[in-house]
């Protein structure tokens, strides 16, 4: 059975500032900003949350369905999800507009300040669940506010089980709107920003919110995870990262960890443990979608960090 992936698929322009934005941007002028860093160093990468964690639950052995909306430019990341042998059977063309766009400048100081065209992505509501078969499982994650709200209440009226991963795109929603989210979602993800988001604009506590639903997850970055399901609170350690080169994508890794762990069948602390351990691998190199671990890496590098055994 698949997994269907309804969210973004964009491509990541980043670029380097060699030198420190502060020193550039006159408070006093802020009213008036106009200013132009040159940025030597740029690089092009895969992105959108839909496309890397599909690409990472291929990696372990998943069987993703990506459900988005691209635009015309798409055809470069068509061959890398070739390359991949991640469907696009359900990758929605829209003429005349662009794939998602994320231009990000970055200064030595690891500030940052981003464009995003969202392009196709405000089309996603003409894509539907009924469209994909053999579904046993299904994540909304950031894309087209309709399309997220529709999407959730189609996985509701299939009967298949979902997570709601708001990411980003929570500011997009009313309180009351996320609540109605939540209450229809089977699981959901956030990170600890986005946790302390949803109960400010929501008026409901973790464990509130958590009532209901199979799981709640909250990641913390290098302080692990935590995963609110049975009336408990199971702490997840994060594995040692080899390199922190990019946290790009790590918890788009971490949500593919959580769908493959949910679609075995496994325990909250063994699946909240590979989606740590996916982060983890992520993060040692730059871009979302340019680690390459097979199966038995993977499965090697749990043991050695959780000291025992899986099979993917």
């Amino acid at each position: 059975m698949h997994t269907l992936i309804c969210g973004s698929m964009a491509y990541d322009t980043i670029m380097v500032f060699q030198d420190q934005f502060k020193k550039h941007i006159l408070p006093e002028k802020i009213h008036m900003l106009n200013v132009a860093f040159l940025v030597p160093e740029m690089r092009r990468e895969f992105g959108g949350c839909a496309g890397n964690i599909a690409y990472n639950l291929q990696l372990l052995g998943g069987a993703p369905l990506l459900m988005a909306t691209v635009g015309d430019d798409f055809s470069t990341y068509a061959v890398h999800l070739q390359k991949h042998h991640i469907s696009q059977a359900h990758l929605r063309h829209v003429s005349g507009s662009f794939t998602g766009q994320a231009f990000i400048t970055t200064d030595l100081d690891d500030n940052q300040i981003t464009a995003f065209h969202p392009g196709a992505m405000g089309f996603s509501e003409q894509n539907k669940v009924s469209d994909a078969q053999q579904v046993s499982l299904g994540i909304v994650s950031p894309d087209g506010r309709d399309g997220m709200m529709q999407h959730a209440q189609q996985f509701v009226d299939a009967g298949i089980a979902w997570v709601f991963d708001p990411g980003q795109g929570m500011p997009m929603f009313s309180g009351e709107e996320l609540l109605h989210l939540v209450s229809l979602a089977t699981y959901v993800t956030v990170n600890d920003y986005e946790a302390q988001l949803l109960q400010d604009k929501t008026g409901k506590t973790l464990l509130e919110l958590a009532q209901g639903k199979r799981a709640l997850i909250v990641t913390r970055g290098g302080d692990g995870s935590t995963i609110y399901a049975d009336g408990k609170e199971i702490i997840i350690p994060c594995a040692k990262a080899t390199a922190l080169l990019d946290p790009t994508g790590c918890g788009d890794a971490y949500r593919a960890g959580l769908l493959h762990g949910i679609q075995q069948g496994w325990n909250w602390e063994t699946t909240g443990r590979l989606a740590s351990l996916m982060g983890t691998i992520k993060i040692a190199s730059r871009g979302g979608q340019n680690h390459t671990p097979s199966r038995a890496d993977i499965m090697a590098q749990f043991a050695q960090h959780f000291g025992y055994a899986i099979s993917l």
